[in-house]
């Protein structure tokens, strides 16, 4: 054998092909490739974008608006009134809670069953009448009752500013 022979370059006496299309078209098309391939999961972090559960998002929140109250509700599918908690604090109203597995099978090989903690925060930018709040669960969905304070009826009144002394 010859050393020739071994190099990997060179050995072809065939041309390189001509290049048939536009090479604009061909350098925006590997561009646009490159920018996927870089920016791909970065509005889903981690397990988000193959497992939804495992995102920000869970549980998944409906919020209605009235002119009486704010109702969020939450699906929370597979879980009881005791493993969750409802907090009102700071402006804002915090769903939190822990999904357990009921067994332990080492035998399973891929699951996507959620367990695990999860907190979903809303801010509200509405007075609440805080101490009229109520929650109810049924069949997986946790409804939130938050009816909105009475707007103060006190009318502006006029300050008087004392001299200095």
């Amino acid at each position: 054998m010859n050393v020739r022979e071994m190099i990997p370059w060179g050995r072809s006496s065939q041309s390189v092909s001509p290049f048939n299309g536009d090479p604009f078209l061909s350098l925006q098309r590997e561009m646009n490739r490159l920018f996927d391939d870089v920016f791909r999961g970065f509005d889903t972090p981690g397990l988000a974008g193959r497992f939804p559960a495992f995102g920000t998002s869970w549980p998944k929140l409906e919020i209605a608006d009235s002119d009486k109250a704010l109702t969020v509700s939450a699906e929370v599918p597979g879980m009881e009134e005791k493993d969750i908690e409802v907090l009102l604090d700071d402006g804002a109203l915090t769903i939190r809670g822990e999904k357990t597995s009921d067994s332990e099978d080492k035998d399973k090989q891929f699951s996507e069953h959620f367990y695990g903690k999860f907190e979903r925060r809303i801010p509200l930018d509405a007075a609440i009448a805080a101490d009229q709040v109520s929650a109810s669960f049924k069949n997986g969905m946790l409804t939130v009752t938050l009816p909105k304070a009475e707007p103060s009826t006190t009318a502006a009144r006029r300050i008087a500013i004392q001299p200095g002394k």
